[in-house]
């Protein structure tokens, strides 16, 4: 592929100079911003993530901060999970949804007080949409991009490194929740979070000027343990059934197609501007909907388009994202497939650039 030209368009990030230093060897474009993709190798990075302890620059994940005495009907506006019993300290993972119920975003709301959050976002311009609600409904809140920027600490060691950093009471935050900690005088939100399946911790870094001195004192930390600069891994993220927006879900698709309906309380989400339609869809049931999908495979080709899921000659849904699992011998993917076709069991064929090849529908993720 040709390379990718940088410029002031193409944002760094306050981890971008411990990446380079570190060997990254592939990046993505997330948000306008740089987004690592691979280190050693996808799969020498996916061993050691599953082993030891990595240190991500996912500053890509941009924060909308949304405060004021109307911040929580807002934040209530874009989605429909239910928010009302949600705590300071807390963090939800929210679909956010435009008026026909089409998926814009699946961000990591987090409440900071009750008129102050975050929207971690994943990649799509989901502040303007934010933006255009307030004024609308003429919202008495302010909308704004802070200088806070996320870093992950992902793998089996997290909770050691993490605690030689930031002290043992970093150990006692539990999943999805978050907790004040310091760092060289500066608060630092750190909550139970990330994009693995192998536990670690999200550090929302307030102040570009800092990134590196944390970045330092993480690898310095860590030594002995094995840390290294790592990266959400294509592999990992498959078997664990991490969906991508953008790759696996699109504003194409309802949150119950994207298998995330467990995360809509329509019937309470009162004020939510999508839940008109999405009750209808509660009601009924969606048509397809997100399954894994086991490949008979030695290797595959990059999943960077749709795939084609066949029974016969019939089109019956498509692969999103792919890869070849060192761990478990097969192709392991993430798929939307139709309700007729997406129970566990149903064998299929995956038509890719370099061929076609036997699949069958699993009932669960591999990890």
């Amino acid at each position: 592929m040709a390379l990718i030209s940088p410029s002031r368009r193409l944002r760094r990030t306050p981890f971008s100079d411990g990446v380079e230093a570190a060997g990254v060897s592939a990046y993505t474009v997330y948000n306008r911003m740089l987004l690592p993709t691979v280190f050693r190798s996808v799969e020498e990075d996916y061993h050691h993530l599953k082993s030891a302890v990595q240190v991500w620059d996912v500053a890509c994940e941009r924060q909308v901060e949304v405060r004021g005495p109307d911040a929580a009907k807002l934040v209530q506006m874009l989605t429909p999970r239910d928010l009302r019993g949600m705590l300071p300290g807390q963090c939800y993972y929210v679909p956010m949804v435009d008026e026909t119920g089409g998926m814009l975003n699946d961000p990591v709301a987090v409440k900071l007080a009750e008129d102050r959050w975050w929207i971690s976002i994943a990649d799509s311009d989901l502040l303007l949409w934010v933006k255009g609600i307030a004024y609308g409904y003429r919202l008495d809140v302010l909308i704004d991009e802070p200088d806070v920027s996320p870093l992950a600490v992902q793998g089996p060691q997290a909770d050691d490194l993490m605690a030689r950093v930031f002290g043992d009471a970093v150990r006692d935050i539990r999943f999805f929740r978050f907790g004040h900690f310091d760092f060289q005088g500066r608060d630092m939100v750190i909550a139970r979070s990330g994009y693995s399946k192998q536990g670690g911790f999200e550090i929302y870094v307030a102040g570009g000027d800092i990134g590196m001195p944390l970045w330092h004192a993480l690898m310095e930390a860590g030594r002995d343990l094995d840390v290294r600069a790592g990266c959400p891994n294509g592999i990992e993220r498959v078997e664990g059934g991490l969906l991508s927006y953008g790759n696996d879900m699109t504003a194409e698709n309802t949150p119950h197609e994207a298998g995330l309906g467990r995360f809509c309380n329509t019937a309470t989400a009162i004020g939510c501007i999508g839940r008109d339609a999405l009750l209808r869809v509660a009601k009924e049931g969606p048509i397809k909907q997100v399954r894994a999908i086991a490949i008979d495979s030695k290797s595959l080709p990059r999943c960077d388009r749709p795939w084609a899921l066949m029974d016969g000659t019939t089109c019956v849904g498509q692969v999103t994202s792919a890869a070849q699992s060192p761990d478990f011998g097969c192709g392991v993917a993430i798929g939307m497939v139709r309700m007729t076709h997406w129970d566990a069991g149903t064998p299929l064929a995956v038509v890719t650039q370099d061929g076609s090849y036997p699949a069958v529908v699993r009932d669960e993720f591999w990890i």
